[in-house]
């Protein structure tokens, strides 16, 4: 008995995966902190 390989579905099923996986890696991705100077960010609103 000869054994067929669904081809197409097995495409679409790893594709199904691959986004999953890169969705949560978006998802678990922190992003860069910047050093803010907030101190400096108060003086520019205080000359407005």
């Amino acid at each position: 008995m000869a054994v067929t390989t669904l081809k197409r579905k097995l495409r679409r099923k790893r594709q199904a995966q691959n986004a999953r996986t890169l969705k949560i890696k978006q998802l678990n991705a922190k992003p860069v902190i910047k050093n803010v100077d907030v101190e400096e960010i108060k003086k520019e609103f205080s000359k407005k």
